[in-house]
């Protein structure tokens, strides 16, 4: 026997009050809300130095430890696109990761432009060489962050407001690498640690003022990975890693579930 129209809506009230109480339907409104999620941008993304690496992913080494991937197992969006790739840089993005971009896209995250500063040579030099040109070789970096990357950047965040007009983008920065007058007795100086974290932290600054100005969410992740740099005791970076170079400063399993993912999760 049917409801009638009073006792089916006194019938949906009820199991609203219920669902509320409950949290379920917090937990439904939150999947749904989840939408259509795409995941971009460089190593620190697909989950380069976190293991576990997808065999049809390639170099690009995206794993389901990743912080998009994980969020996408938690929150079950209506569709999740994971082309991030290691080594990306805003060329890259722009060039071959917007295919799952459309306009019915609801939520786009990004990290990108470590790379195109430099990161790499950067590490690479202030291991290999002098103080001094360690510290010089983060002021170039600075200076090309300052000079040619805010356009690099332009270009990838009007590339996708084209295709998603409506989507929530999240953009997220970079940890700084070194806890200052840690654990660490042997490796880089202080002097070195600290330009890095600098060079870090004006990295950080260049690209949260472009996602600004581009209306999108800019997520720091130095707080959560504050107390889990190298040299802590509890790192949830990789310091220099001779067995598998690639992996050398990035985000561990640890600073992907640990870091990135609850940085992410406070942003959407």
């Amino acid at each position: 026997m049917k409801l009638s129209r009073i006792a089916a809506f006194s019938s949906s009230l009820l199991l609203g009050a219920v669902l509320a109480l409950t949290g379920a339907g917090q937990a439904q409104a939150a999947q749904s809300a989840a939408g259509d999620y795409v995941a971009l941008g460089d190593s620190y993304s697909s989950g380069l130095g976190a293991g576990a690496y997808l065999s049809d992913s390639g170099d690009c080494k995206r794993t389901n430890r990743a912080y998009p991937a994980l969020w996408a197992a938690a929150n079950a969006p209506s569709s999740f696109a994971f082309t991030a790739c290691s080594g990306a840089v805003t060329t890259d993005v722009t060039a071959s990761q917007l295919g799952p971009v459309t306009s019915a896209t609801d939520l786009v995250s990004i990290t990108i432009g470590g790379n195109d500063a430099g990161f790499a040579d950067v590490m690479t030099t202030c291991v290999l060489q002098s103080e001094s040109t360690c510290i010089s070789r983060v002021n170039q970096a600075k200076q090309y962050v300052d000079s040619t990357l805010p356009g690099r950047l332009d270009a990838v965040y009007s590339a996708i407001r084209s295709k998603a007009p409506a989507a929530h983008v999240v953009v997220i920065g970079y940890p700084r690498f070194y806890k200052l007058n840690g654990n660490c007795v042997t490796g880089l100086t202080e002097n070195e640690r600290a330009a890095i974290n600098g060079g870090a932290d004006h990295l950080n600054a260049a690209i949260a003022k472009r996602a600004a100005d581009h209306g999108y969410t800019f997520a720091d992740v130095v707080p959560a990975f504050t107390g889990h740099e190298i040299c802590s005791g509890a790192a949830w970076l990789h310091s220099v890693n001779w067995l598998n170079i690639s992996e050398s400063y990035h985000p561990t399993q640890s600073g992907q579930s640990g870091g990135y993912l609850p940085t992410f999760n406070g942003a959407v």
